[in-house]
């Protein structure tokens, strides 16, 4: 008969444990994977399957109990690090919103609002578009993959024995927040510039012929104005979103702190 101590029951329930915790945590805040829309069993389920291929081929899995002190801070270590990398992440798809928002402001779409079940609360019409192309272009230039591929890789560089995030790698995580705002009036800029070009336009034309009902005409001129730069401003999302998919990849690398050395 075979039998198994507690201590061997403890040490295979760890090796696969502690990978999962950080894998699910940044799962759960990743783009693609921690979009509202997919179901949380679905992310358990992949968070699993991940787990499952990483877990042997890791070394120096800390046997260490989750219910006593040592274990509870490496939980939270482990919760830490894999949400970091996921709000890195998240944050160039929250700069593509706040370029909706500023075009949609600039356009006079304001109102046109409803509620995203992906964020919890209303959102422009425009921003959500821009979000849905930023999310299609995040899947065809494997982005998924990439962030699976970062995944693997952060148990070598942040290894689950002690490696955690500097304070350095905090601070940039803190200071990539702003990216929000430059990226997103960026993106936002040739139509925000042409635009406020067509309201200064308005109001000279205002003061040259007051009779002239600038109100009855200044909604749908800007509105067809934007919809016009919208149109060829469009093939171009491609590059431009690459290339603020490519900063966001460059990020997470120095996040994670400088690559391990090979063995041997």
């Amino acid at each position: 008969m075979i039998e198994f101590t507690a201590g061997q029951l403890t040490g295979w329930v760890m090796l696969f444990f502690w990978p999962f915790v950080r894998i699910l945590s940044l799962l759960a805040v990743a783009p693609v994977f921690g979009e509202n829309s997919v179901p949380r069993t679905a992310k358990i389920g992949l968070a699993l399957l991940i787990t499952w291929v990483i877990a042997p081929t890791l070394h120096a899995i800390p046997n260490i109990p989750p219910v006593s002190f040592a274990g509870v801070w490496l939980l939270i270590q482990q919760i830490l690090i894999g949400v970091a990398i996921g709000l890195v992440m998240r944050v160039a798809f929250a700069a593509v919103q706040a370029a909706g928002d500023i075009i949609g402001l600039q356009m006079g779409l304001g109102f046109a609002s409803f509620y995203s079940a992906a964020i919890g609360a209303n959102t422009m019409v425009l921003a959500q578009i821009l979000n849905t192309f930023a999310m299609l272009l995040f899947i065809a230039f494997n982005g998924h993959l990439v962030i699976i591929g970062i995944l693997a890789d952060t148990f070598t560089r942040l290894p689950l024995d002690g490696g955690t995030i500097t304070a350095g790698g905090w601070q940039l995580a803190a200071n990539w927040g702003g990216t929000v705002f430059a990226s997103g009036l960026s993106l936002a800029m040739p139509l925000v510039a042409s635009l406020l070009t067509i309201n200064i336009a308005m109001g000279i034309l205002n003061r040259a012929s007051p009779q002239l009902s600038i109100f009855s005409i200044g909604f749908p001129l800007t509105l067809l104005a934007g919809l016009t730069m919208l149109f060829y401003l469009t093939p171009q999302l491609g590059e431009l979103f690459r290339h603020l998919f490519m900063t966001t990849f460059h990020t997470v690398d120095i996040l994670l702190g400088p690559t391990a050395p090979a063995n041997g």
